[in-house]
């Protein structure tokens, strides 16, 4: 029996394993299997797009590590901060190395690792309902995951799947929706609703400024306002069950991550706005340190100091942490305001995309603009890019190589038709 392997198959396993590998609470891991895909994926030409979203987070890093000869720091913690601070351009690099494949292909691979991670999110929720027998949000949260950026991102290719020119029949479209659909609401994420709308309306075209995007953007922020409004007249308890948990969540979001004064004796308090405290402890510790680490930060090795044990979703009590929720601090902590400069910079690039005349190349546009507005709420929440759980910089890496492989094909289609 003959068996055929097409060239391009082991490319799409490894993209697979990339993705799949980023799910779970094992940092070493992910980033060997990050860095081995690198090595053995290697292209001999990169465009300057890719190579200028990585000199960005390239000149944090050098930032970060000429600020840590002005700080004592151990091998280790070097190390560790290094593998942290140079995840998103090696996420950018991989993704963008992956893409070896054409558009109606690489669109496939993109969804079908969709469904691939959302049927294990299943697998993984239906275990933890038969062992425990609850419904539990802290459970199906602690269980199965936090968040799903990934399968957001494939919901909205599904979604607009004519704008990408997605060759799919409409029953698996279907299929896939409700499938990748159930398993991203069950993570119970605000991120990743928040996620969904920014893409949406990004896909729309809402986000390039005009008096249409306009009247729609300010639309829905009244109807966030009114659901807001609603949530809080509902009044949901910290101890409730079932959706009203998740209903306290939103309620508690906007002080969340903004309030600047807490009270650590008040546990609720305390574990609600735990993020704040974090900030508040960023600031307050660089600023003392002077003004070099206020503009260069205190280098690879730096730790804040909470002045108290926590435990974190790593299972463990810690009193020193190398990074927090908030990516702008994290900079902040490592590369000071110059790294926050750069890390903004970033932003603007990626917002800042070329209008195409070719219909899916500007969808793609679209979707890099949606994730450049995701990523200032992602980098506030829940480290951006840099969070070790985090895939979206293999996504925006794939989606450039996806974009260039789009405008190549509609070039060579141009010239086969002018030949003849």
């Amino acid at each position: 029996m003959n068996i055929t392997i097409y060239k391009n198959f082991p490319y799409q396993i490894l993209f697979l394993l990339c993705i799949v590998v980023s799910l779970f609470a094992n940092y070493e891991l992910t980033f060997a299997v990050w860095s081995l895909t690198l090595l053995i994926t290697i292209k001999r030409k990169y465009s300057f797009t890719i190579i200028q979203y990585n000199a960005i987070f390239l000149s944090i890093l050098l930032i970060a590590i000429v600020s840590t000869f002005f700080n004592k720091t151990t091998a280790f913690l070097f190390i560790r901060d290094f593998t942290y601070l140079v995840k998103p351009i090696l996420g950018l690099l991989v993704g963008y190395q992956l893409c070896r494949f054409s558009s109606k292909l690489a669109l496939k691979v993109l969804v079908y690792t969709g469904l691939a991670i959302s049927i294990i999110h299943l697998i993984m929720l239906l275990f933890a309902v038969i062992e425990f027998r609850t419904l539990s949000v802290n459970l199906l949260r602690d269980r199965g995951g936090y968040f799903s950026d990934y399968e957001i991102y494939i919901l909205i290719i599904l979604i607009f799947y004519k704008d990408f020119k997605l060759e799919i029949s409409k029953n698996q479209r279907l299929f896939l929706i409700a499938t990748i659909g159930l398993s991203s609401f069950l993570y119970l994420a605000r991120t990743n609703l928040i996620q969904f709308v920014i893409l949406y309306v990004g896909l729309k075209g809402y986000l390039t400024f005009n008096k249409r995007s306009l009247k729609v953007i300010l639309s829905i922020v009244l109807a966030a306002i009114i659901g807001y409004a609603a949530i809080v007249y509902i009044n949901p308890k910290r101890e409730g069950r079932g959706i009203q948990a998740f209903l306290y969540k939103i309620k508690i979001a906007p002080k969340e991550a903004f309030k600047t004064r807490i009270d650590k004796d008040d546990w609720k308090d305390f574990n609600d706005n735990y993020r704040s405290f974090e900030n508040i402890i960023a600031v307050n510790q660089v600023s003392a340190n002077g003004n070099r680490a206020i503009l260069f930060g205190e280098g690879l090795g730096s730790t804040l100091n909470l002045g108290r044990k926590v435990w974190t979703n790593d299972h463990e009590y810690v009193q020193y942490i190398p990074i927090v929720h908030n990516g702008y601090m994290t900079v902040f902590l490592k590369s000071g305001i110059l790294g926050v400069l750069f890390l903004l910079t970033f932003l603007v690039v990626l917002f800042r995309q070329k209008k195409s005349d070719i219909d899916n190349v500007q969808t793609i546009n679209y979707l890099l603009i949606g994730s450049s507005v995701f990523l200032i709420v992602s980098n506030w929440v829940f480290l951006g890019l840099y969070l070790k759980l985090d895939n979206k910089s293999i996504i925006i890496g794939f989606l450039v190589a996806l974009r260039e492989v789009m405008i190549r094909e509609h070039n060579s289609q141009k010239r086969i038709k002018n030949e003849y």
